[in-house]
């Protein structure tokens, strides 16, 4: 018997609320030690149901998926568990999160195990709590989505979800400004696109969305307080944060670090030849 973490409107959590209203409890599948574009594929933002297509695209077009017992599909794996999840729940928690801090203790739904299938010489693969894998995984699913909502409003290069910000909390986005406004329309798209993101900052072409520097000497030169901060209170954000209010709500802020148009040339760096 599991615990297990059903976020609020997020698939599982949508179909597990299905399945009781039905009188049903819901099949579920644990798979552990799969190749890593499945891995990735089952942490990306795709609709419901779609994780494996969109995995066996990654992998050409086709790839090997099993049918257990209760029903569930499930790919090729190390080790695979098999169960239900019904109405009972259980106090889960607490266990270090993405942000190397401690979740709090949460009443979550209990996952009854009923089978399990390994290889012969099977491998446990296990993510390090607030390891860089475990933040690949949970923030990079979420920068084309943050480039496509901002491809919406304006011209948009690249986007980082940043090492220090846990990769999920903090963000970059690099754009073509087209016209004055473009940077507060980009953070607003980018909020939108990534809900639990806190704190995003906008720079122009010539600034290194990857390098932490080259982001700062933005701020520092482009950046006017009274001008370029964008804040928004009462908002919903990651219930991950320690410093949201009760279990989502928090304060968002966007700096809008691009240069003025039309001034670039007081703004731009300075090019050393040979």
């Amino acid at each position: 018997r599991l615990v297990a973490r059903l976020v609020e409107g997020r698939h599982t959590d949508t179909l597990h609320k299905r399945a009781l209203a039905n009188g049903d409890r819901l099949p579920v599948a644990i798979a552990i030690g799969m190749h890593p574009l499945v891995l990735f594929a089952s942490c990306s933002r795709v609709p419901e149901s779609m994780e494996l297509p969109f995995a066996a695209e990654l992998f050409g077009g086709e790839m090997p998926v099993y049918t257990l017992p209760n029903g569930v599909r499930v790919p090729d794996a190390e080790i695979v568990l098999e169960g239900y999840i019904g109405s009972e729940t259980a106090v889960e928690g607490p266990y270090v999160d993405i942000t190397r801090t401690y979740d709090p203790e949460r009443i979550q739904p209990v996952i009854e195990l009923t089978g399990m299938y390994t290889k012969p010489d099977f491998i446990y693969h296990g993510l390090i709590n607030a390891g860089d894998e475990h933040k690949l995984l949970m923030g990079a699913p979420y920068e084309p989505l943050i480039y496509k909502t901002v491809a919406g409003v304006t011209g948009v290069t690249d986007v980082v979800l940043t090492r220090g910000g846990c990769g999920y909390l903090h963000g970059v986005v690099q754009i073509k400004k087209r016209t004055e406004g473009d940077g507060k329309n980009a953070i607003m798209a980018a909020f939108a696109a990534h809900t639990s993101l806190k704190h995003v900052v906008i720079v122009d072409g010539d600034i290194n969305p990857g390098d932490p520097s080259d982001v700062e000497f933005a701020i520092a030169t482009r950046v006017r307080a009274d001008r370029d901060i964008l804040i928004i209170p009462g908002v919903r954000g990651s219930s991950l944060d320690p410093s949201r209010i009760g279990d989502g709500l928090n304060v968002k802020m966007g700096i809008d670090a691009t240069m003025e148009l039309g001034k670039e040339h007081e703004f731009a760096k300075a090019v050393w030849e040979d």
